[in-house]
């Protein structure tokens, strides 16, 4: 037996995020009991690691990704009896996944690794592109926005949550009221190619929602409907600012470091 990390990616659009969600039904006695639930990333691994004799209750995830979030660098660790080694498990786990899931890497690691807790930071990507007309190809994989971003403002805006701030005003916990809303930003920053915008983001951890909320607002100082002084209000005294997230589908989990890797 031995503990196996897994780099996953998946293309988010027909997944219910990536935790597995159960449901819970009564049979004819009474007793509650466990049923499939929404279809998730970590559901559809599990079901292939069964496959090649996983008995495992549920595998370890680096972070949680909303539904319709993509992934390219998920993290995920689970103990393994395989005599095979790494690239075999990884062309078994392949052979039964999906079309819309991949294991990218698998490499063993140290028996107390934990792909969550051990992690030094995240990186997320966030694709947007401007044009009056929509496009459902491009639509897929990034978020399609009208009027036109003035790119000066989102050069401007974005190093200003570099560093540690209290980031109330961008998310929330992912443990409820009262966890800490600290979070230290080591990467923000936008890049054109022709109509399309990245923004690359990089912390130590994330709130719940906390990219898609970051881009929103970031769009929102591009497009004159809010500057950048109340988004530095927001991080010094968490005044509020308007609601509303980036939708789903253009966001990515590219990678989550650790020190030892």
């Amino acid at each position: 037996m031995a503990r196996y990390q897994l780099i996953l990616a998946y293309d988010g659009a027909k997944l219910n995020g990536s935790q597995r969600q159960a449901r819970w039904s009564s049979n004819p006695e009474g007793k509650s009991r466990d049923v499939s639930g929404p279809r998730t990333a970590q559901g559809e691994l599990e079901k292939a690691l069964r496959t090649i004799g996983w008995t495992g209750r549920s595998v370890l995830i680096a972070g949680r990704t909303d539904s319709g979030v993509h992934a390219e660098g998920q993290s995920v660790a689970l103990d393994l009896g395989w005599p095979h080694g790494p690239d075999k498990l990884r062309a078994a786990l392949n052979a039964a996944l999906p079309p819309d899931l991949a294991v990218r890497v698998a490499r063993e690691v140290r028996s107390d690794f934990h792909p969550r807790f051990d992690a030094t930071s995240r990186r997320y990507r966030y694709r947007l592109f401007c044009d009056p007309v929509r496009d459902p190809v491009r639509e897929r994989f990034a978020w399609r926005v009208w009027p036109p971003l003035d790119g000066d403002a989102l050069q401007s805006v974005a190093p200003v949550f570099l560093g540690t701030h209290d980031f109330a005003a961008f998310g929330s916990p992912t443990k409820g009221p009262g966890g800490s809303t600290l979070r230290t930003v080591s990467l923000s920053a936008w890049t054109r190619s022709g109509t399309e915008w990245q923004f690359q983001v990089r912390a130590d951890a994330f709130l719940y929602r906390m990219a898609r909320r970051l881009v929103f607002l970031q769009v929102a100082v591009a497009q004159g409907r809010l500057s950048v002084e109340q988004i530095q209000q927001a991080l010094e005294a968490q005044t509020r600012l308007p609601a509303g997230l980036a939708p789903a589908h253009g966001l990515s989990l590219v990678e989550v470091t650790y020190a030892d890797q």
